[in-house]
């Protein structure tokens, strides 16, 4: 009988030893993933340092578009009366549409040359349609600049009636007016200021 006690308290010492080995070992292995956890891995940092800061983006600048025929004649002081002409004539709209057109554009002095009363009588609200008819005598179908001008050629206006175009040293004319500036670019066709009003054959 002592010799079974002896052999029985053998076994649980051994499975003793053997069940604290285990939780020793379980215990060392369930701090790992907690040390991981808590510590950064070389994944980690590198993938921190493969992610480029994002520069804050830089809004492109506005590109400025060119101002059509009416918009154009409306930004210059010297064109004042042709821009009220234009709108009383009720030619806005045409003006300002695709185009292209080409307007020999009379300044303000030009209009105030023309006989006493004639303007005048143009903008009355019965006269719209003869002040019309001027008015187109001063367009051109189509972007005509003035390195496309020739001396003695012949251009017709919107009006139906023709122009006729002077190219000599001193200058380009359209019939008896001066060009005192040319080409000034518009989104739908081109402006050449004019020192005189061109009345339309009667």
């Amino acid at each position: 009988a002592m010799q079974q006690l002896l052999i029985v308290a053998g076994i649980v010492l051994v499975l003793g030893i053997g069940l604290v080995a285990i939780t020793s070992s379980t215990g060392e292995q369930g701090d790992q993933p907690a040390d991981l956890a808590t510590e950064p891995t070389m994944d980690d940092d590198m993938g921190m340092d493969e992610v480029p800061s994002e520069p804050t983006p830089t809004p492109d600048p506005e590109v400025e578009e060119a101002p059509d025929l009416v918009a154009l004649a409306q930004s210059s002081e010297d064109l004042s009366t042709l821009v009220e002409a234009v709108a009383a004539a009720e030619l806005v709209e045409t003006l300002a549409s695709d185009g292209p057109f080409t307007v020999f554009a009379p300044t303000n002095d030009a209009f105030a040359a023309l006989p006493a009363g004639t303007l005048e009588t143009l903008l009355e609200p019965e006269n719209q349609e003869d002040l019309a008819g001027v008015l187109t005598y001063h367009v051109v179908p189509g972007a005509v600049r003035a390195e496309d001008l020739e001396d003695g050629m012949t251009v017709t206006t919107v009006n139906g009636a023709e122009l006729t175009i002077g190219v000599s040293d001193a200058g380009v004319s359209v019939n008896d007016a001066s060009v005192i500036t040319a080409d000034l670019e518009a989104a739908n066709g081109v402006v050449h200021v004019i020192d005189a009003v061109l009345l339309p054959p009667s």
